[in-house]
């Protein structure tokens, strides 16, 4: 079997082909496996995270590989008490608090939010084209849902500062019925809570759940492998850049449905593809900056500048995401490392000048990952339908993409969901 994607997705799925007995080979386009999760270590052992980092108890298939290949969780960033920072146009302030939301804000929030989560609890996350209004939800953004129930200013503007601190769209380009799924998989409690969905990481950092897969699998993931073609319509055949045509009894797609986008399928329906090619990332990227140790009186920032948010990874880290509406005027900065740093002194203090490591992922460039999560516009759900994250032998499709929100939840997900699928038709005794 051919597995396209060495990142989460494609390692846990060929990991579980070759224990079934499977002869299975990962074909990856990058000099290395883990795709959007990638670490290094500082000279004094720390690891440095690049791609993703925090996860939650309730991810069960995430949590179950950690498990599974020895490695810890412990609590991340959400268990630090240090107060939070706003870099807000009214300036910087410290709390709990927006700075522009009153009392009478905060008491609407309570409300907005009971009717969002109300509302969330009636979607089922696997199958929200069931809901008997899912259409008119797939039409509204989170925006025009918000001006609907009457919510404040203050609200609406929270609201979107939480999207860009995430670097997700706005509101205002964002699915309703795409929110109350993301929210309906992690229980319905209502609007994103980071001590929810971000409280544990792990301890040996979150790519070496990926080097471990790739080390059991050995010889079996060839890098520098770029897909090109993928040919369904008679037996399986792949394509590589270079001409190399490598044939298998299925093939199990793991790649980032942006670069996938670029790769000729042919002999997969027409209704497939279109599912496929509808799904989108949000263009976002990662700034991470170190420090000998840690020197901040705050646990972590928004902003409306440069970046959006900035968290503590371990200590003397820092991790940054800039969403997808300041990429553009991000990345045509003529000194993004003096900028980004600027912005951070203003909250962390002048020490944040003086990184002894400063890194950035720009994915909503990279043509092997183009984007970040999943970006679900309106409309975006029905018109990728039930056929997403399911498979049409011999083609299996996976990665977070696959999933209602993508995080690496999803990449661990689908890939193990794939190779059981596959498994299932291939006998594992016979080469693939």
């Amino acid at each position: 079997m051919a597995v396209l994607g060495a990142g989460l997705a494609g390692l846990a799925a060929a990991r579980d082909l070759m224990r079934a007995g499977a002869d299975v080979v990962v074909l990856e386009a990058r000099d290395r496996p883990g795709g959007r999760v990638e670490q290094e270590l500082l000279p004094d052992g720390r690891p440095v995270q690049y791609g993703g980092e925090v996860v939650a108890d309730w991810m069960s298939a995430y949590v179950g590989l950690v498990e599974e290949l020895g490695l810890t969780l412990e609590p991340s960033y959400t268990a630090i008490d240090l107060p939070s920072a706003w870099g807000a146009d009214e300036g910087v302030s410290i709390g709990e608090h927006a700075p522009w939301m009153d009392d009478a804000d905060r008491s609407d929030l309570e409300r907005v939010e009971a009717e969002f989560a109300a509302l969330s609890r009636s979607v089922d996350p696997d199958a929200p084209w069931s809901h008997p209004d899912a259409a008119r939800l797939d039409s509204l953004s989170v925006g025009a849902w918000l001006r609907s129930v009457g919510a404040r200013p203050g609200v609406i503007r929270l609201l979107e500062h939480m999207a860009r601190s995430l670097s997700v769209d706005s509101i205002e380009r964002t699915s309703l019925l795409a929110q109350l799924r993301k929210e309906a998989a992690a229980g319905a409690h209502g609007f994103y809570d980071e001590s929810r969905w971000e409280h544990l990481r792990v301890a040996e950092g979150s790519a070496t759940l990926a080097l471990r897969m790739a080390d059991e699998l050995g010889e079996r993931v060839r890098l520098g492998c770029v897909v090109e073609a993928i040919d369904i319509s008679r037996g399986c055949s792949v394509r590589l850049r270079g001409g190399e045509q490598i044939a298998s009894e299925a093939v199990v797609c793991a790649l980032p449905v942006g670069p996938l986008r670029d790769v000729r399928v042919t002999g997969v329906s027409d209704a497939r593809l279109e599912s496929l090619h509808r799904q989108r990332n949000a263009l976002a990227f990662k700034t991470v900056v170190a420090y000998p140790d840690s020197f901040w009186e705050v646990g972590g920032a928004t902003s409306d500048g440069v970046w959006a948010s900035v968290w503590i990874q371990r200590d003397g880290i820092l991790s940054s995401l800039t969403p997808p509406d300041r990429l553009g005027p991000f990345l045509a900065s003529p000194d993004r490392r003096t900028e980004f740093l600027r912005e951070l002194a203003a909250l962390f203090g002048d020490e944040a000048l003086e990184p002894i490591l400063w890194q950035e992922r720009l994915w909503g460039i990279d043509p092997f990952t183009k984007g970040y999560v999943t970006g679900w516009r309106p409309g975006d759900v029905m018109a990728v339908g039930p056929l997403h994250g399911t498979h049409e032998p011999p083609f299996y499709v996976c990665g977070s993409d696959q999933w209602v929100a993508g995080y690496m939840e999803g990449a661990v997900r689908t890939g193990r969901d794939a190779a059981a699928a596959a498994l299932q038709r291939v006998p594992a005794s016979r080469p693939g």
